[in-house]
C-alpha cells in the first residue's frame, strides 16, 4: 500500500461515506484515482464499507464473550461463531485455547442467542460474558496508527461543505434542538426500511441510484430517508479493515480495572489513541475493555507502558494478543483478507 492508498483509507476512516470528489481533495489526486483506488483496495480484500444498525436502537445489548476450549476443537468453534450473523470481531487468542467475540442479544433470540447456546456445546470448558455499558465513541476515536497521519488541515476538508451547510442554515441552538429531536424521531427504525438497510449492509457506499433500483424506490424517496437514518444515528457507517495488508500484525484486547470514578475519563482517553480500535465499560471485575491495532509486538509493549502505563486510575492489565481474526465488524477474514459478501 502507497501513500495514497493510505490516505484514501484515513478519508474512509472518518467518513465511510465520503464522496470521491471531497476524498480526492484531501488526497491531493484526480477523483478518477480515487475511484480506481478504492475498488482495488475492496477487490483486494483490504477495505469493506457497510452501513449497519445500531443494535441498542433495536433493543439489543451487547456483549464480549471469552470462550475456553479445547485446542483441537478452537478453530472449527471459531469458524462456526463467525458464520452467525449475530457475532463480529471473532479472534482465536490465547495461543488457541481462547475465543474472543462480540454479540447481541435481544427480545428476538428467542433460545437462539450465543450466551444461550455456548453451555449446551461440547466443545466448550468454560466461558465469560460482560455486558457492554457504555461505549466511548467521542470526537477523535477511530483507529489512525499510520505513520504518515493526515494533518489536521487535511482531514479538515472532508467536513468542509458540510460545515458550509449550517453556516447557511442559521440554526441557533434551541431551533438546532428541536431539528435533531425531529430528525431522531423520523429516523426511527421502520418495517419498510427492510430493503434499504440490506443493501446498505451490502455496501455502505451504494449511491442513490444504485439503492433506488435494489429497493424498487424513486431516488427521492431514498435520499431523504437515507439521510433520516444517518442523522438519526439508525445507521452507523463501518470501515472494516484487513489490518494485515497495512502492515499492522499486532492485534489485543486489553482488559482493564479501573477506579469507578474515574471510568469515565479513562474511556475517553484511551478511545482518543490512534492505536485504538474500540473501548467501552463493561461489567465485570475488569470494567474497561480497549482493542487495540499495532504493527509488532515491540509496538504493543511501547503503546501499554507508555500510554496505557502514564494513566494514574488503572490497577490491572491483562493483555491478550490476538492469535489471528475471523470476522472483523461483519466481514469474513481468509489468509489476511476480507471475504466479499
Amino acid at each position: 500500500m502507497d501513500a495514497t492508498d493510505r490516505r484514501i483509507v484515513q478519508c474512509l476512516l472518518r467518513d465511510g461515506r465520503a464522496s470521491f470528489r471531497r476524498i480526492a481533495e484531501v488526497a491531493e489526486v484526480s477523483e478518477q484515482t480515487v475511484a480506481r483506488r478504492y475498488r482495488a483496495l475492496v477487490a483486494d480484500g483490504a477495505v469493506r464499507v457497510r452501513a449497519l444498525p445500531r443494535h441498542a436502537l433495536l433493543g439489543d445489548r451487547t456483549w464480549f464473550v471469552r470462550v475456553r476450549c479445547r485446542p483441537d476443537a478452537t478453530d472449527t468453534l471459531a469458524d462456526a461463531l463467525a458464520a452467525r450473523e449475530d457475532t463480529a470481531y471473532v479472534s482465536v487468542t490465547s495461543g488457541g485455547s481462547e475465543i474472543v467475540c462480540q454479540t447481541h442479544t435481544g427480545l428476538r433470540d428467542q433460545g437462539g442467542s450465543v450466551l444461550q447456546r455456548l453451555p449446551r456445546t461440547a466443545r466448550v470448558l468454560g466461558f465469560d460474558a460482560c455486558a457492554v455499558m457504555h461505549m466511548y465513541l467521542g470526537s477523535g476515536a477511530e483507529w489512525l496508527a499510520f505513520d504518515d497521519p493526515l494533518t489536521d488541515d487535511r482531514a479538515a476538508l472532508l467536513h468542509a461543505s458540510d460545515q458550509r451547510q449550517h453556516a447557511t442554515t442559521g440554526e441557533d441552538g434551541d431551533r438546532g434542538g428541536a431539528v435533531v429531536q425531529g430528525v431522531r424521531n423520523a429516523g426511527a427504525p421502520r418495517e419498510q426500511d427492510g430493503p434499504l438497510m440490506a443493501e446498505l449492509a451490502r455496501d455502505g457506499r451504494a449511491g442513490v441510484v444504485e439503492l433506488a433500483r435494489a429497493c424498487g424506490w424513486s431516488k427521492s424517496r431514498v435520499s431523504a430517508r437515507l439521510e433520516e437514518l444517518l442523522a438519526a444515528g439508525t445507521l452507523r457507517v463501518a470501515v472494516d479493515l484487513a489490518y494485515p495488508r497495512f502492515g499492522f500484525h499486532a492485534p489485543a484486547y486489553l482488559w482493564l480495572t479501573v477506579a469507578p470514578g474515574r471510568l469515565d475519563a479513562t474511556g475517553e482517553a484511551l478511545s482518543a489513541h490512534p492505536e485504538t480500535t474500540f473501548a467501552a465499560a463493561v461489567t465485570g471485575s475488569a470494567n474497561l475493555l480497549v482493542t487495540v491495532t499495532c504493527r509488532t509486538m515491540d509496538d504493543l509493549y511501547s503503546y501499554v507502558t507508555t500510554k496505557v502505563g502514564a494513566l494514574g486510575a488503572v490497577h490491572q492489565v491483562d493483555v491478550v494478543p490476538v492469535l489471528h481474526r475471523l470476522k472483523q465488524a461483519g466481514t469474513r477474514l481468509r489468509d489476511g483478507r476480507l471475504i466479499p459478501a
